[in-house]
């Protein structure tokens, strides 16, 4: 079994952020998907698990910040193309999301857009030249 990820996100509209995990690429898993949490896969191996700000107080006694004010967290996510860049950017601003939260970082071998989730959780989307970061490839400036 490969190492996988769950990230788990505290959420005030359930079907909403679910929309807007599906406008960008996720598939909703509704095996473990219900009332109070949304498993959004992202790929075989990350995937998001949604949910209710409540149902995630049962999982912590540590005060829930707003995303919307306070960060701990950016999630980045790699993307195939500078054009998926620039699609999900879109799709997550077009789902209730935000897009360009600061501004484009172009690197020629690395593109990156930041956006925000409705609950204001931060997702960086990257891509870089697989040529650039192959052994003995020129990343540019460290």
């Amino acid at each position: 079994m490969p190492k996988m990820i769950f990230v788990n996100l505290p959420v005030q509209d359930l079907a909403a952020s679910t929309r807007f995990y599906e406008a960008i690429g996720c598939r909703k898993n509704e095996q473990f998907s219900g009332e109070t949490a949304a498993s959004m896969v992202w790929s075989e191996v990350i995937t998001f698990q949604l949910l209710t700000r409540d149902y995630f107080g049962t999982f912590t006694s540590k005060q829930i910040p707003d995303a919307h004010a306070t960060c701990q967290v950016l999630l980045c996510l790699s993307c195939n193309s500078r054009a998926e860049v620039d699609q999900l950017a879109e799709a997550a601003a077009g789902a209730g999301g935000k897009a360009n939260i600061r501004d484009p970082i172009d690197m020629g071998f690395m593109y990156n857009r930041a956006a925000e989730d409705p609950d204001g959780h931060v997702l960086e989307l990257v891509w870089m030249d697989p040529e650039a970061v192959l052994p003995g490839g020129d990343a540019g400036p460290a």
